[in-house]
């Protein structure tokens, strides 16, 4: 049973709720005072609390998508070098759709009528880096009068560690689109979401590390090449956007600042202006100080030319920790009179799905009015 089976879940509890009703009943006889009663009694709140604190994180886990196997949250999680042999050995297509799905919360399953969620793997031509992903198709996509039609498309990045399921099944990035464009609120759009962390279980901050893998490019090239070779999407920047929550947030925004050539229009809910070094990304610069310096992007907008895109940052006044960052970013955009520069302020929100998904709604509509396919 994987991590984020609701059957693990119910063990856990179960499992639990046994050993505190089994305290209980056994604690009178565990009172004496021997080196047996109390070594029972230590092993039955040990065990007890062991059994509450993996409920609470299952349930955690469940609730915000942190890792999406035993395999991720022990770091052993090793599916990209799976799916490069996978390619190479049966298949020319930079995009290999593995399954698909209804939309969630749709009244049909027919494509035409509700669009559909795919499963792939993606893989870098020249990176060579492979990642699997889900990618939403609207119900126009199928519509056989629409068949020559180029849809505009938009990468949606998780937070890290995150997984791209989060994307649709927590947060609900396609149903929100598809309910917001049959309202006529936003045109119909394609998503492909996936997760920052192309290199497992390393958090690269979306970096071209030196001799390690070339996230950036993944994104700026990459992936919009592999997208355009299996979609009908158009090459041009004014019909790609990208958004992410947290480190997704932080890496759309420094994507779309660097290659406006290869996005129109960048979205960060909660993000962060600078990549920070810890023990999950290890030595992502090497030394290189030029390349360190980029990864600030309050450093990109001084010294660097202000790129000719569109950014939506998000931030509430209370609870969360960028807020005041957010707003210093947004003068010092504000302050290059070329880079265009939106924000979605709350008054209060957590570093939570809860907080995003109050924030999808009008940021999809946001980037739909960005947007053009041609």
């Amino acid at each position: 049973m994987g991590l984020t089976s609701n059957k693990v879940l119910m063990l856990t509890i179960v499992l639990a709720v046994l050993l505190f009703l089994g305290t209980v009943w056994l604690w009178p006889r565990l009172a004496r005072q021997n080196w047996r009663a109390v070594s029972g009694r230590v092993g039955l709140l040990l065990t007890t609390q062991l059994a509450l604190f993996a409920s609470v994180g299952l349930a955690a886990n469940q609730a915000f998508g942190f890792y999406a196997s035993w395999a991720d949250l022990f770091g052993q999680e090793n599916g990209q070098g799976v799916v490069v042999d996978h390619i190479a050995g049966g298949g020319n297509s930079p995009v290999q759709v593995v399954s698909t799905a209804r939309v969630i919360g749709a009244s049909s399953a027919l494509p035409q009528v509700a669009g559909q969620v795919q499963r792939v793997d993606i893989i870098g031509r020249t990176t060579h880096i492979a990642t699997p992903a889900f990618v939403y198709l609207p119900p126009e996509y199928f519509q056989p009068q629409n068949s020559a039609r180029k849809f505009p498309v938009s990468v949606v990045l998780t937070g890290y560690p995150g997984t791209a399921q989060a994307l649709v099944d927590k947060l609900h990035y396609p149903g929100t689109a598809q309910q917001l464009a049959r309202q006529r609120k936003m045109q119909p759009m394609i998503l492909v979401m996936l997760r920052p962390t192309v290199a497992p279980p390393r958090d690269t901050e979306c970096v071209d590390v030196p001799g390690g893998p070339q996230t950036e490019t993944f994104f700026a090239k990459d992936l919009r090449d592999s997208v355009m070779a299996h979609y009908r999407v158009d090459k041009t920047p004014a019909s790609w956007g990208i958004v992410g929550d947290s480190t997704g947030g932080y890496c759309a925004l420094k994507i779309a600042m660097h290659h406006p050539g290869s996005y129109g229009a960048a979205a960060g809910l909660s993000p962060y202006y600078k990549a920070p070094i810890d023990p999950t990304t290890g030595d992502l610069f090497r030394g290189d100080k030029n390349l360190q310096n980029r990864s600030d992007l309050f450093w990109t907008l001084r010294h660097l030319t202000a790129p000719e895109t569109s950014l939506l940052v998000t931030s509430s006044r209370v609870g969360e920790h960028n807020y005041k960052d957010t707003l210093r970013f947004i003068k010092s955009v504000q302050a290059t009179n070329v880079t265009r520069i939106s924000s979605i302020i709350l008054p209060s929100g957590g570093h939570n799905f809860n907080t995003w998904r109050r924030e999808i709604p009008a940021t999809l509509q946001w980037l739909s009015t960005r947007l053009v396919a041609h």
